[in-house]
């Protein structure tokens, strides 16, 4: 498990990563969602120790990353970005040397390369050189390295940045293998994949957490409202009319219909509220009859989209309320102001 605890990171005047907490779990596909900037990548760095915080602690199954960094470091295997790999080397002699880098025997450390390169589909390209391999072979021996010495939990950071279709299929499916038997962590700005391949997401934006969730409680987690979609055969005044009687619908928002005589609507239901019965039966009062009617997923793109707006927005009101104070200055300041001018007003009788 991984605990990360007020996570902050400040470079000058700039905050990085601002007070991060939450927590990892074992056996789980984590997703580090959040736009470019967001503090995704120094997050990772300070969690696995490649990177000093400025304040705030991260623990990986009991060792604090800057206390016990030999064996806090021991249960993670990491992958940045660019891949660190060596490119005069083969796959075989990489991971054989990473490994006993890792402090591993020579004797293991072939063994472990061997498995690491059968579980990553590598063993064709064991014997050639890293430089002549494609950038999809190269993520994939990054991959394998992080395997070497048996780390509970894996770190990549945008595994998939750079490759061609096939090849970010390819990677993901392995992230997905990778998944039963370790706790990946997958940093990426890619909706699509974070949706495909994790179990749980969290939302980063000004480095701040704004999410935290299941993908499948994502939704439920930040809204507070019900989306309904409506399709009633009846003429369009009495729908509204029987919809306006019903005090839990919040709007209700015509949309295109593609059936003559049918009214499309939908619905915002505030709260949590269950209204598809009655607003069944109050069609049935008025011989409506209820073609369909179903709940609407809000998908991951439009939440992260809300959030990150959101987030960015509060951020903007902050820093607008400092330079404001900053530009009437502090009580301080303009008590220094009056003193000043003081001293230059006896100054001036003492001449005259």
């Amino acid at each position: 498990m991984i605990e990360v605890k007020n996570l902050t990171k400040v470079y000058g005047d700039h905050t990085a990563v601002d007070d991060l907490s939450f927590k990892i779990y074992n056996g789980k596909i984590y997703g580090l969602l959040g736009p470019n900037g967001a503090g995704k990548s120094t997050t990772m760095n300070m969690m696995t120790g490649c990177l000093a915080p400025t304040s705030g602690s991260v623990r990986i199954n009991g060792f604090d990353v800057v206390k016990q960094p030999m064996k806090a470091k021991k249960c993670i295997g990491y992958l940045p970005e660019i891949p660190p790999v060596y490119g005069e080397l083969t796959p075989f002699e990489y991971l054989v040397f990473v490994a006993e880098a890792k402090g591993v025997s020579y004797e293991r450390a072939v063994r472990q390369a061997q498995s690491a390169m059968e579980m990553t589909d590598i063993t064709d390209m064991s014997d050639r050189l890293i430089k002549n391999l494609s950038k999809g072979y190269r993520q994939r021996v990054g991959i394998a390295m992080t395997l070497l010495g048996d780390p509970d939990i894996i770190i990549l950071d945008e595994p998939t940045v750079g490759l061609d279709p096939k090849q970010i299929i390819e990677v993901r499916a392995l992230i997905q293998a990778l998944g039963e038997t370790k706790t990946v962590i997958v940093s990426s700005h890619i909706l699509a994949e974070i949706r495909e391949i994790c179990d749980h997401v969290l939302i980063i934006s000004g480095g701040k957490l704004i999410a935290n969730a299941p993908i499948e409680e994502l939704s439920e987690s930040v809204s507070a409202d019900v989306k309904l979609k409506l399709s009633v055969r009846g003429d369009e005044t009495g729908v509204l009319e029987v919809l306006n009687q019903i005090e839990e619908i919040e709007s209700c928002t015509l949309q295109p219909s593609h059936e003559a005589g049918v009214v499309s609507l939908a619905l915002c239901v505030k709260g949590e509220v269950d209204l598809r019965d009655k607003i069944f039966f109050a069609m049935a009062d008025r011989r409506y009859a209820v073609i369909s009617m179903e709940k609407e997923e809000e998908s991951l793109e439009s939440i992260f989209l809300r959030l990150t707006e959101e987030a960015a927005l509060a951020s903007g009101e902050k820093k607008s309320a400092r330079a404001k104070r900053s530009r009437k200055g502090s009580p301080e300041d303009n008590d220094r102001d009056g003193e000043y001018e003081l001293i230059e007003e006896e100054k001036e009788e003492g001449e005259n």
